[in-house]
């Protein structure tokens, strides 16, 4: 399958050329006792094991310090992406988390805000990624459907790739050729988010599946809220899993660009979502009745096959 390459170009210019990656050790800037930073990243990795074990397990592969960072990581995306669906005064709370990631600072009181502000400066993540994913997240509020894959993928940027570009940061990385592999890695990650969450998110008033592919198949949005499991269904959503394994296999290569330490965490996430894929196959293609996962067992299972792809690397 060949992916088109206006979308990629379109992606890499939003991503920008990144800063160099500092040689020195990450620093702390952030004033504050050790005991409170400790339970600020201790609260960041209670919110990352209660919403997403397959990233939690994938980043318990990571050394101690990069660790508590990756899951900050996660603790501020979660939080942001909790005000679209949550929160009242939505826009007051988004700029609220811009003025955090501008600063690099935060009140103490704000435990996860102390432990991304802590992280954005110890790994000096470029600040655009984050304010980017601000963006993208809070694109939910004014927009709930997509013509084309095309369109689909800056959405995708917004709220995966991002989180990927600020990834590379913490686990390092060798140069900036890695750009384009952690943007690819993220938009196969959402469409994986997507795939499986089909029946949640349109009960929640949006469908992010292209319309123009939708037609393609012969699919209404009517029976997409009847959650019709049928053969132009199946034919559908193997098309998208295929495209998407396509994504994760060309980002593959992205991982030995990494830093040796940080490979076998982001191989374990691509492999573990794409047990996901494995799931909704396994499942006849039904994402409207069930959730599809990869179970802790099922996780364990992997790594050996993780280990092995990242060693022949």
């Amino acid at each position: 399958m060949q992916v088109q390459a206006n979308w990629e170009n379109q992606l890499l210019a939003l991503a920008g050329k990144a800063p160099r990656l500092s040689a020195s050790r990450p620093f702390f800037s952030y004033q504050t006792d050790n005991a409170d930073l400790e339970k600020a990243y201790k609260k960041s990795a209670e919110i990352t094991k209660f919403h997403s074990k397959s990233f939690y397990a994938a980043s318990a592969l990571l050394p101690e310090e990069k660790r508590s960072a990756a899951r900050a990581l996660y603790a501020f995306c979660r939080t942001v992406d909790d005000i679209v669906d949550i929160k009242q005064d939505r826009d007051c709370e988004l700029d609220y988390w811009r003025e955090i990631v501008k600063t690099a600072s935060s009140s103490t009181d704000d435990l996860v805000a102390v432990s991304w502000a802590n992280t954005l400066a110890r790994y000096n993540i470029p600040r655009h990624y984050a304010l980017q994913l601000i963006d993208g997240v809070a694109r939910d509020m004014y927009q709930t459907r997509y013509q084309t894959f095309e369109d689909l993928t800056t959405y995708c940027y917004g709220v995966a790739s991002t989180v990927g570009l600020m990834s590379m940061y913490i686990v390092g990385f060798h140069n900036t050729e890695a750009i384009p592999y952690a943007i690819k890695l993220g938009v196969a990650l959402q469409m994986t988010n997507i795939l499986r969450d089909v029946g949640e998110d349109y009960r929640n008033g949006r469908l992010y599946l292209p319309r123009e592919e939708l037609i393609q198949y012969g699919i209404q949005e009517s029976d997409i809220a009847q959650g019709k499991v049928t053969d132009n269904w199946r034919q559908f959503l193997k098309f998208q899993i295929e495209r998407t394994r396509f994504l994760y296999q060309e980002s593959w290569q992205g991982v030995k660009m990494l830093d040796r330490e940080g490979q076998l965490a982001i191989g374990a996430a691509s492999i573990f979502y794409q047990g996901i894929l494995n799931d909704i196959e396994k499942h006849d293609y039904d994402v409207f009745t069930r959730r599809a996962s990869l179970s802790t067992l099922g996780k364990l299972a992997k790594i050996p096959l993780v280990w092995i792809k990242v060693k022949a690397l």
